[in-house]
């Protein structure tokens, strides 16, 4: 009688199994289809995301490292070995008078082109999603400049700005004013660079903020229409705000692509076959200066340094863009 006491007596203190019969915890009471299905939840979204940062990591990444290897050398491709000079490259670059020539000219092109192309692509953006007749037709119409064949557009506007028969100078003439010569002044080049880029990517991110645009749901006017507000304090008030990240975007791409800047020089240009970006470097970008070094004078490593101070450049002014931005959006959330 007492051992019978004593076995209950044990068997109470034993722990009761968890639901479902199983004894114990931890990940070696799963079955293989539980460690199985655990292990696809975790690790099936990075097998999903890992084929674009393979083909990143090897178009993108490894370029971009390479370079900057590169740029540390005096890189002889006819070499069988590389001599290693450091920074030397990067302190040639700072002295030259033809980089810094080159990093104005660019900047200068930039602002020429960016600031009304936004602009205009947002008043566009806006005739495009009023009520008119045709609108498909005029919304196809904006993608026409965008399609066309680059060396095309540079023929057609290098004689549009030619100095002696050129249409522009024409009509200048026409209304009395005097010709311009567009390929040698240096500020008058930077223009016609500037519109032959807003005539082909105005029509582009014209067409992103109306795809923005009519995603703003309708109630919001008919809500602004009620409390009486005219169609500028609609778009002010309403749009303005809301399209605020399709801008930022926008900012952000036309920066890369404006500082980038590399077929519209090149084919402006009225010297045959040259990449100086005319006959005083009067337009000649970063990417242009780079491509002189690395293709004509097969200096490989400063070529590279050229990049590589490009590609820094191109991250402050982001930086700067998107600490700009938000500071304006964090004012319009205080003011709401």
């Amino acid at each position: 009688m007492a051992d019978l006491r004593s076995e209950t007596a044990e068997v109470s203190r034993k722990p009761s199994p968890p639901p479902g019969g199983r004894s114990g915890s931890g990940k070696n009471d799963l079955t293989l289809r539980q460690r199985l299905y655990r292990f696809d939840v975790k690790s099936a979204p990075y097998f999903y995301i890992a084929p674009f940062f393979i083909v990143f990591g090897l178009v993108g990444l490894f370029p971009l490292l390479f370079t900057a290897y590169v740029s540390l050398f005096d890189w002889d491709m006819l070499a069988d070995e590389q001599q290693f000079v450091g920074l030397d490259n990067y302190a040639r670059l700072i002295e030259s008078d033809q980089f810094w020539k080159a990093l104005v000219n660019t900047i200068s092109i930039f602002l020429l082109s960016t600031g009304p192309q936004l602009v205009i692509a947002v008043l566009l953006a806006v005739l495009l999603d009023a009520r008119i007749r045709a609108r498909t037709g005029f919304r196809v119409s904006v993608l026409i400049p965008y399609v066309v064949s680059l060396v095309a557009l540079g023929i057609i506007f290098s004689n549009l700005f030619g100095h002696n028969y050129g249409l522009i100078n024409n009509v200048l003439e026409f209304f009395g004013f005097d010709r311009i010569n567009w390929h040698s002044d240096r500020f008058a080049s930077h223009v016609a660079i500037a519109t032959m880029v807003n005539w082909r990517w105005t029509g582009y991110n014209a067409l992103i903020i109306l795809a923005a645009m009519q995603a703003i749901p309708r109630d919001l006017y008919e809500a602004a229409v009620v409390d009486g507000a005219g169609p500028f304090r609609r778009f002010f008030s309403v749009t303005m705000p809301l399209l605020r990240p399709t801008l930022i975007f926008v900012v952000i791409t036309s920066t890369i692509g404006g500082l980038q800047i590399f077929t519209e020089p090149k084919l402006f240009s009225d010297i045959p076959g040259s990449n100086n970006g005319g006959s005083d470097n009067q337009f000649q970008t970063i990417t242009l200066f780079m491509y002189q070094a690395g293709f004509e004078r097969f200096d490989l490593g400063y070529a590279s340094a050229i990049a590589w101070t490009l590609f820094l450049l191109i991250v402050v002014i982001a930086l700067i863009n998107f600490l700009i931005t938000r500071r304006i959006a964090s004012t319009g959330e205080e003011r709401r």
